[in-house]
């Protein structure tokens, strides 16, 4: 017996706890398979499909639209290539920009009212 044995009680381990049977398995997987489900409908499923609406305008888009880029740059467009289209914001000003910087397709007339 040692001195500090008379201050301080000696900690023993104890038994181990059973191991979990195979029915509780389901139970433990089934709240993080419920956590993605979750996840997949509030946050990925709706950038999808604002994804896919971005790309139907820009497949829709054509000479003489008026546009706001992604910028705040308002202006009509004046040529469209693969990647890139011309967007007249003043007389005979053009500026060329990424098709993906396109951010919305305006009425027609939007800009003449301004």
């Amino acid at each position: 017996m040692n001195l500090l044995d008379l201050l301080i009680s000696p900690a023993y381990a104890q038994a181990a706890p059973a191991a979990p049977g195979a029915g509780s398995l389901m139970s433990t997987l089934m709240f993080p398979i419920l956590l993605l489900v979750v996840m997949y409908f509030i946050m990925i499923r709706p950038q999808m499909k604002r994804a896919k609406e971005h790309r139907t305008m820009l497949e829709k888009l054509s000479k003489g639209d008026e546009v706001i880029t992604s910028g705040g740059i308002a202006g009509t467009v004046r040529d469209i290539g693969d990647s890139f289209i011309s967007v007249e914001v003043s007389d005979n000003v053009l500026l060329r920009v990424q098709k993906g910087a396109i951010g919305h397709v305006l009425p027609k007339g939007t800009l003449k009212s301004l």
